[in-house]
């Protein structure tokens, strides 16, 4: 996430200084959380996973986070803001609405029910105004996380244009039909009708132009509790709590696959050997089932392993078994057609008639290796699926 520059006529200060470093400091996962977690992963320690995860959201929960509200000139996106914030127009910190445009730069409110998120409250965009290619570079568009695109009476050239770029940014963002309340007051069609037309113009016109799916939500600032407005609420909450948490979530799940990939990278080169089977507490190398098994052991997502981070989240353990390819030998060989016909009962017969030949009873051992190495890879894939939903888990 990343803060706009300071612009002039801010009526509610924010200190963009110690939010940048705030926000350099919450974007990326801290060293102390990065080793804790390696730590965890090395040593099979699910719940000391699920406690730095857990920590590292509690660091970044309150991370800001910048809303741009853009549209044409007129669309009433003051009036849109004051609404979302619950204040009234006449308010000492309200945004300045009117039927002229009354936004000269960008402003940035708080709200208290967004804590440490600031909307922005852009220029709108019309013909008196500098192109638009200047609008986006002079807004600094990629410095914002999210955007909502305020439109009514009609979806305008600027705002397909304006939705597009952000679609090419990679933005996330909403379109807002706003003042729904005087197309109620003048329609002619039935209100369903008519709200069904709205949304479907605005589908068809961004289709057209490549953006698919908008997000659309059909609301009145006189009558912030109606229509569409607690679903935008709703929504935008799920989206700031993604927008903080979706890095360093990602930094830790890389993290933990790099572990897991240099374990397999370790143990591919030990398979067959002595010291490896006595590390696994292998009996019988012959016994595929005896051998998957030991892996589970060895990955720490055996039965016991997963009932513990289980009950630590509060999540039934079939919950995590059915992600998991190797919970047992028929899921395997179902899954591999390789193994499965290796593990057939001519095969094994062959296998052990060859093993009594010298020279050719190598054949023989390197199957044995062959099967416990696709196990390996089976398991810690398995392992890898298992630490991404502990980490999902975690933060719900």
């Amino acid at each position: 996430m990343t803060q706009p520059a300071q612009f002039p006529h801010t009526p509610i200060p924010i200190s963009f200084t110690s939010d940048v470093q705030y926000n350099m400091d919450c974007s990326v996962v801290s060293e102390m959380s990065a080793m804790n977690i390696e730590k965890a992963v090395g040593e099979g320690n699910w719940l000391e996973v699920i406690s730095v995860v857990r920590k590292t959201m509690k660091t970044v929960s309150s991370a800001p986070v910048s809303i741009a509200v853009t549209g044409d000139s007129g669309n009433g996106m003051s009036s849109f803001i004051n609404a979302l914030r619950g204040i009234g127009h006449e308010e000492e910190d309200s945004a300045p609405t009117g039927v002229v445009q009354t936004t000269q730069t960008p402003t940035s409110y708080t709200c208290s029910l967004f804590p440490n998120v600031a909307l922005w409250d852009l220029p709108g965009t019309g013909a008196a105004m500098q192109s638009l290619d200047n609008y986006l570079e002079e807004m600094q568009f990629s410095q914002y996380d999210l955007f909502i695109i305020i439109a009514s009476e009609q979806f305008s050239t600027n705002l397909v244009k304006l939705a597009k770029t952000i679609h090419g940014l990679g933005k996330r963002f909403y379109i807002v039909w706003t003042k729904l309340d005087r197309d109620l007051s003048t329609r002619i069609l039935s209100e369903k009708q008519l709200l069904q037309n709205i949304r479907d113009n605005i589908r068809k016109t961004l289709q057209g132009e490549g953006v698919c799916e908008p997000i659309i939500f059909l609301v009145s600032s006189f009558y912030p509790l109606l229509h569409d407005f607690p679903e935008l609420r709703d929504t935008l909450h799920r989206d700031v709590f993604d927008f903080r948490c979706h890095d360093p979530l990602e930094n830790l799940s890389l993290i933990c696959e790099k572990v897991i990939n240099d374990k397999v990278t370790t143990w591919q080169g030990q398979i067959g050997s002595e010291s490896l089977q006595n590390t696994l507490g292998i009996q019988n190398a012959d016994d595929p089932q005896e051998c998957l098994y030991a892996y589970r052991l060895l990955f720490h997502v055996d039965d016991n392993s997963l009932q513990q981070v289980a009950q630590s989240l509060g999540k039934p353990m079939e919950e995590y078994k059915a992600t998991m390819k190797s919970r047992d030998l028929p899921t395997v060989l179902t899954e591999n057609w390789a193994l499965s016909w290796m593990n057939c009962n001519t095969a094994s017969y062959l296998y052990s008639i060859l093993s009594n030949i010298p020279i050719v009873g190598y054949t023989s051992i390197y199957y044995l290796r062959w099967r416990q190495s696709h196990f390996l890879k089976i398991v810690a894939e398995d392992t890898k699926t298992i630490l991404r939903k502990i980490l999902k888990d975690s933060i719900i």
